[in-house]
């Protein structure tokens, strides 16, 4: 009897352990499965692709030989960064949406290419930003510099910090770097490094040619990130971004109101327009002060926002919202 019993006992600890067992497996299986399907789901749709290098590419007409292996490359990393750095490139499409209109047409006066317009987005980000080396405004324009294309700089004005003033500024020094080096590929780097030292760089290399010359990494650099950015925004879309129109920065709607003395207060001078001191320095970041001295009675164009530009949302419905790419063709 004993025998029989602890046979019976035995037999139901391994039924029981077999439940247990499948319990378990039964607990376990669709956790796992979960897992197993994300996995598969993770892997054949998230995909990093390393984005297209167009097959040939101009800057201001000028061919880029792109046959070289080391310009290919240089271009591939500058594609990569700003492909895949988002937010930034997102950003500038939406500035550049607003800025843009205010600068192709000078350069077009000036007679200076168009594509020039890509060296104010990589030099700002479209933005007044000031370098360590104290460059300022969207053109990053160094004090000297400024001054010697007529723009003020001083405790109450600096023009580097207006748009259409600094863009004019950066043309014309744009064209005496074409007239000293016959090249707008070495304008550009001229931007960037100085006429002098760029000159010096051919001189002592031996060479006539951006392309050919071996440079700091800044410079390097320069016109490689200006050719990435005019190629991702000749087709956003073939890059990843697909942005509609109403995710653009509307163009600023103002009036200008001329100032030709004195202004002892920009803050009673807004409120007397009936908009705040912050909305002012928005539209005018040139003034770097709270009062104008103007004891030559200078006459300076002050841009006042019209009423539309206080009802964003109103402003934003004017734009499009159809979901097409910014620059598609």
């Amino acid at each position: 009897m004993k025998e029989t019993k602890h046979i019976a006992i035995s037999i139901l600890i391994i039924i029981a352990l077999g439940v247990g067992i499948k319990l378990l497996t039964y607990s376990e299986a669709p956790d796992d499965a979960i897992k197993n399907d994300y996995m598969l789901s993770y892997k054949k749709e998230y995909k990093i692709y390393s984005p297209p290098l167009p097959s040939r590419l101009e800057f201001c007409g000028e061919s880029v030989p792109l046959d070289t292996f080391y310009v290919s490359e240089q271009l591939d990393r500058e594609i990569l960064v700003n492909t895949y750095w988002h937010s930034n490139t997102i950003l500038l499409l939406k500035r550049a949406n607003r800025w843009l209109p205010v600068i192709e047409p000078i350069l077009k006066a000036q007679g200076v290419p168009d594509d020039f317009k890509y060296l104010a987005l990589i030099e700002s980000n479209l933005s007044n930003v000031t370098s360590p080396a104290g460059a300022k405004g969207y053109w990053q324009l160094m004090k000297k510099t400024a001054q010697l294309y007529h723009l003020e700089v001083n405790r109450e004005v600096d023009e580097r910090y207006n748009v259409e003033k600094s863009t004019l500024a950066a043309c014309k020094y744009l064209k005496d770097a074409y007239q000293q080096f016959g090249s707008w590929t070495l304008a550009a780097a001229s931007y960037n490094m100085g006429r002098g030292a760029l000159n010096k760089a051919l001189t002592k290399q031996k060479v006539n040619s951006y392309y050919d010359l071996l440079l700091n990494e800044e410079t390097g650099r320069y016109l490689y990130r200006t050719l990435a950015i005019k190629t991702i925004f000749s087709e956003p879309s073939k890059y990843g971004f697909t942005l509609r129109e109403s995710d653009l920065y509307p163009q600023l709607k103002f009036h200008i109101v001329e100032v030709n003395g004195a202004v002892p207060s920009w803050i009673a001078f807004a409120k007397e327009h009936g908009i705040t001191y912050r909305l002012l320095k928005e539209f005018n970041p040139w003034l770097r002060s709270q009062s104008l001295t103007n004891a030559s009675h200078k006459t300076y164009e002050i841009k006042i926002p019209n009423e539309e530009m206080l009802t964003y949302n109103k402003l934003k419905s004017e734009l499009s919202t159809k979901t097409g790419v910014f620059g598609e063709k």
